[in-house]
């Protein structure tokens, strides 16, 4: 069992939980990810480091309440405990030697671009960080991203709630038509990373993407995982998370990722029913 030692919901639907694992702690990098269960009957489901302190022994990840696990794990509460955390797992990112870089983080994508923007960061990369959502109340870690040492960090919502109006693809382009940029990385929804890696490659400027496939085991075992990068069958697991984003095959992650969105709904549906804190 592993307690969990901090929760914040950083708005209606998105969470920030984080649980004593001290041996995962001391092995995390920027990048990597976890599997979680919350009880012994819960699936295991796959969410990204956002923090971590290995002299505390605790790490943090932010989630979206999607589905029934998601629903169930938002109920928790300091002092409560989930049943199984496993990692880290995946391929850290690559921060060394970029020069200067943009960071993408779109909606729950921020969660994964912060702790990389950092690692980028302190090896000596200058990192322009462009965070995106729909309107402000959506917008996550802002804050956290201010207090990096950044080259700049520039908002994006699409109703110009918050920062600038419009879509994160505008100031990506801006960077890379300028010959400002020597490498991107976009994480976030796949339609965006799709878009931001669709705006660099007209500027041949690499670029990196963290792709979020559905993901049962997380060690490579199963498939349920596989994309196409360049042709080829990838495991989003042990090969990534993060590979070329100009080789991804994005229409065939984002028809994989809608496969069981009507059983997601479902049984978040009749488990809503069921809850307490519904009645």
């Amino acid at each position: 069992m592993f307690e969990v030692v901090h929760k914040r919901q950083l708005s209606d639907a998105v969470f920030e939980m984080g649980v004593a694992a001290p041996r995962i702690a001391r092995k995390v990098a920027a990048g990597q990810f976890l599997m979680l269960r919350v009880d012994e009957d819960g699936e295991r489901i796959p969410l990204t480091f956002s923090d971590w302190s290995a002299e505390e022994g605790w790490v943090r990840f932010i989630f979206m309440r999607v589905g029934k696990s998601t629903h169930k794990l938002s109920h928790l509460e300091v002092g409560d405990a989930v049943a199984d955390v496993v990692g880290p797992l995946g391929v850290p990112t690559h921060t060394e030697d970029l020069g200067r870089v943009a960071v993408v983080g779109g909606g729950v994508g921020a969660a994964v671009a912060y702790p990389v923007a950092r690692a980028m960061a302190e090896a000596g990369a200058e990192v322009t960080v462009i965070l995106g959502a729909r309107n402000a109340e959506l917008l996550i870690l802002a804050d956290e991203f201010a207090a990096l040492p950044l080259a700049e960090l520039i908002v994006m919502t699409d109703d110009g709630s918050a920062g600038e109006k419009g879509l994160v693809t505008a100031p990506l382009k801006r960077l890379a038509e300028s010959g400002s940029i020597d490498h991107a990385m976009a994480i976030g929804p796949a339609i965006m990373m799709k878009f931001c890696a669709e705006t660099t490659r007209a500027f041949r400027v690499p670029t990196t993407v963290s792709l979020n496939p559905i993901m049962v085991d997380g060690t490579g075992m199963c498939g349920a995982c596989r994309v196409s990068v360049a042709g080829e069958t990838r495991f989003g697991c042990v090969d990534g998370p993060d590979f070329d984003g100009h080789a991804v095959d994005f229409e065939e992650l984002m028809s994989r990722q809608r496969v069981y969105a009507e059983e997601e709904r479902e049984a978040d549906a009749e488990y809503s029913r069921g809850c307490a804190c519904h009645l």
